[in-house]
């Protein structure tokens, strides 16, 4: 292989891999070799049958665009010669890309284990050529996570040029495996051979930590680096995420199947924005206003909230109910998006009741015991925490309990219509 070559390497191949990292590094024109590790053996050989080429959908504002993909390399790490056709790439590669469902799947213990790969692959580079690997699994510390494991398994002269950034990854991505669904929207399936679409938003405005290798030159331009990720981190959870939690929960008590649906019920809109702006957007805004970042100050949040709202509505999205409410416990934990959302807010001086609606809603999911009394909800909310030392607590049962109170206003004689 030239050393003027550049290769791109990526681990899992879901929506977030083939819609957005795969996807940037092949659209840069940047790279010279595409090579993933994927261990669902059924897709690997409907790739390898194609020639390595995919289709993913891009859902825009009026209309979805079908877009192919071609050269991909897709391998199995189980298997041997895929095993070490996947090692040979990683010491060659240049940029490369963890995508995975979250951070405890890097380290299986076995040998088709992310960690297991990269120790292997960075044991054979040339310790002096650079190299970057997105870690864009939802967890705020994925890449710290993902170096400490290398650092157990790799020697420091290995590792001296490999840099794993964070990222904040705020696209909406899905797969739609329902034929009916792809047949309507017109959907290119992954493969002739693979009864699935990969449906994404247009948006690539990704966020990664600042690269610090000496004259590194990333392939993938289109990302923007951040010295510091974490506001913008916790402005994704707490402002993007909890407000799509919110909007889910309130549509699937009102018996919706669809975000966009969502976009005909005022009186969710209004929830929505209220939460958005005077409660996650105030906190976040108090918390950060320091720092010299538009999105931070007023009009900068109510920008890109405005923005935010508009995109989760989008019908061409296809974003279903089901999905973004799935799940509810984890996202009901202290400091997930709802309860996490309103503890910040708490802390900055805001009653975030808006926000409560979202947590009475999702605490009616059918993974959630049934609540009739206060003494019902401590006892559900503090299973699904575990124990808290901080001073919220209490606030946050009393809060969702009076959002639990004045839903209960609204019930007819056949049980509750929403929260």
């Amino acid at each position: 292989m030239s050393g003027s070559e550049r290769t791109f390497v990526g681990f899992g191949f879901g929506p977030i891999q083939s819609g957005l990292f795969l996807y940037e590094a092949y659209r840069s024109g940047n790279f010279d070799r595409y090579v993933i590790a994927e261990v669902d053996a059924p897709l690997v050989d409907a790739v390898q049958a194609t020639g390595g080429r995919y289709q993913i959908n891009i859902a825009h504002p009026d209309h979805i665009e079908q877009v192919a993909v071609e050269g991909v390399r897709l391998y199995h790490p189980a298997r041997p010669e895929d095993r070490r056709k996947l090692v040979r790439a990683i010491a060659e590669a240049d940029e490369l890309a963890t995508a995975l469902p979250s951070v405890q799947f890097y380290d299986s213990g076995d040998s088709s284990s992310v960690v297991s790969l990269l120790a292997d692959g960075l044991g054979q580079r040339d310790p002096d050529r650079p190299a970057i690997i997105y870690a864009a699994e939802n967890h705020n510390h994925a890449a710290e996570i993902l170096g400490d494991a290398l650092r157990d398994r790799v020697p420091d002269r290995s590792r001296a040029k490999i840099q794993t950034l964070n990222t904040v990854v705020g696209k909406m991505s899905g797969v739609v495996t329902d034929g009916d669904t792809i047949a309507r929207l017109e959907l290119a399936p992954l493969t002739p051979e693979t009864p699935r679409a990969v449906l994404v938003e247009r948006f690539n405005h990704i966020l990664i930590s600042r690269v610090t290798l000496d004259g590194f030159q990333r392939g993938i331009q289109v990302f923007v680096e951040k010295d510091d990720l974490l506001p913008f981190e916790e402005a994704k959870l707490y402002g993007h995420n909890a407000i799509h939690a919110l909007i889910g929960f309130l549509a699937e008590r009102r018996g919706l199947t669809t975000m966009a649906q969502a976009a005909e019920h005022d009186d969710i809109l209004i929830t929505a924005r209220a939460a958005f702006l005077d409660e996650s957007g105030a906190a976040l805004i108090e918390k950060y206003g320091h720092l010299n970042e538009p999105l931070f100050t007023r009009d900068g949040y109510q920008a890109s909230a405005e923005d935010l709202l508009q995109r989760m509505f989008n019908p061409h999205l296809n974003d279903l109910v089901a999905r973004v409410t799935r799940d509810a416990r984890r996202k009901l934990a202290y400091d997930d998006r709802l309860f996490g959302t309103m503890r910040l807010a708490l802390n900055h001086g805001i009653r975030p009741r808006h926000m409560a609606r979202g947590a009475a809603a999702a605490l009616c999911s059918p993974e959630i015991p049934s609540i009739g009394s206060q003494a019902e909800l401590r006892s559900a909310l503090c299973d699904i925490w575990g124990p808290q030392d901080d001073a919220w607590a209490e606030s946050l049962i009393d809060l969702t309990w009076q959002a639990m109170r004045e839903a209960g206003s609204m019930k007819g004689a056949h049980g509750a219509r929403m929260l």
